[in-house]
């Protein structure tokens, strides 16, 4: 799942614009049950959070698996975590316009494809694109009407904690994580932008929370899966 945070990024948005509105790529794209961007600092909780929706709802919801350049981490897996492609082959499908959104960061290439949520899409399952702040800005510029959602520690001292306790940064990308999420916590604020934010101070609570925003489409899958 993708783990993109929000400092430094140089985003550029091609999807379904120009003339791509009016071709059979679009039309196929757009089918199926509204998608589901989840925005939210690394170590605020989203991970777990979707852990248990796909748990409770098996068969109703599909990940939009991210590219990156980066390498894979202990226990991540291509196609399931992200899918681990060279700068080379992501520069060329950037510039073919395979991609709804990409950024960089850390020196590393992110981004999610077209087919990525097509794939999901023609599945008739919940398509769930893990993006950032700036990246959900960049989506609500095309028609892709999904559900907006962002999920939020408590405070930045309980992030720290969280992220120092993984154990999996260094010092320094630890600093450009905390500055991400500060970031990422004022802009969560802003009116209009999501149709939800999720204060991750209790799991059950939070949980609940993200259940009832979906509770719409997670019903028009479970009945087109009867018939």
């Amino acid at each position: 799942m993708c783990q993109r945070k929000k400092c430094g990024f140089n985003f550029n948005i091609d999807f379904l614009i120009g003339d791509v509105m009016r071709d059979n790529t679009k039309e196929k794209a757009m089918a199926g049950p509204r998608p589901v961007v989840l925005t939210g600092p690394s170590g605020a909780g989203k991970s777990t959070l979707l852990k248990m929706l796909m748990k409770e709802y098996e068969g109703v919801f599909g990940f939009s698996v991210s590219h990156t350049t980066r390498d894979p981490r202990p226990g991540e897996e291509n196609g399931k975590d992200y899918h681990y492609v060279t700068r080379e082959k992501m520069t060329e499908g950037i510039a073919n316009g395979e991609f709804i959104e990409n950024a960089e960061f850390s020196g590393n290439m992110y981004g999610t494809s077209k087919a990525s949520v097509q794939d999901v899409q023609a599945k008739n399952l919940i398509c769930i694109l893990d993006v950032d702040i700036q990246g959900v800005k960049n989506i609500k510029k095309t028609d892709l009407n999904p559900i907006y959602v962002s999920i939020q520690p408590p405070s930045m001292q309980i992030l720290e904690q969280r992220l120092r306790d993984r154990q999996t940064e260094t010092e320094e990308s630890l600093q450009k994580r905390l500055e991400a999420a500060r970031l990422d916590m004022e802009l969560s604020k802003e009116p209009g932008i999501f149709d939800l934010v999720i204060i991750n101070d209790n799991l059950e609570d939070a949980y609940g929370k993200l259940k009832d925003v979906l509770v719409d489409e997670i019903a028009k899958v479970q009945e087109a899966n009867k018939s």
